[in-house]
């Protein structure tokens, strides 16, 4: 896409959202960076079931801790790979309790060093929590970015980085979430519902769908 075309792309997600934000329900720092811990490979639908388990018993890392490992297995059982998550949880809470007094970090590398805590989870606490212009590249932002044109590349890395030199400042806070959304709703994987799309005239995308007669 063009700069022009890529202003306009942004603007038309933004007036359909001009506040954008994650679906993951949270009330604190720590409450989000834990619901993105437990997100991988789940749906946001599924960690907010469990998470409301989960926050009115323990959403501290003191209070989870003191919760312990077997007990928060069984509040976040109905979310996959939830022992290795529970595991993950417990020892970024130990973290976060010697080295931070029990306060998320607002700092990349210090997030990047929890247990279950990679590049895209830090990315997604700096943007929504402390307002930081980073953009957390999942399946629907890389299928986004590649199929209509706006950044593509070949790996996650690749388009983050892509994306981060072409979208203009005034719409990097809120990227991240638009790209999401758009993904999930209307850019999807099996059949992306172009005929509904704000962005389809601008969309590189060769085999779009059609509307039913």
């Amino acid at each position: 896409m063009t700069r022009a075309e890529i202003h306009e792309f942004l603007s038309r997600l933004r007036e359909i959202d001009p506040e954008p934000t994650t679906e993951l329900e949270y009330t604190s720092p720590f409450e989000l960076l834990i619901a993105v811990i437990l997100s991988a490979q789940a749906t946001d639908v599924g960690v907010n079931k469990a998470t409301r388990r989960l926050y009115p018993v323990a959403n501290t890392a003191q209070a989870i801790l003191d919760l312990g490992e077997d007990a928060l297995k069984r509040h976040i059982s109905t979310i996959g790979l939830f022992n290795a998550k529970a595991k993950n949880v417990i020892a970024a809470c130990r973290i976060l309790v010697a080295q931070h007094g029990g306060e998320v970090p607002n700092d990349r590398a210090a997030l990047e060093a929890l247990p279950g805590v990679g590049r895209k989870t830090a990315n997604v606490v700096l943007n929504t929590v402390f307002g930081e212009p980073a953009i957390a590249v999942d399946t629907h932002i890389f299928r986004v970015s590649n199929r209509t044109g706006l950044a593509p590349g070949k790996d996650v890395r690749a388009v983050e980085d892509r994306l981060m030199r072409v979208i203009p400042g005034e719409f990097l806070l809120g990227a991240h979430h638009w790209l999401i959304l758009h993904g999930r709703y209307t850019c999807k994987a099996r059949k992306p519902d172009c005929p509904k799309c704000v962005v389809r005239d601008l969309c590189r995308f060769k085999e779009k769908t059609v509307g039913s007669a």
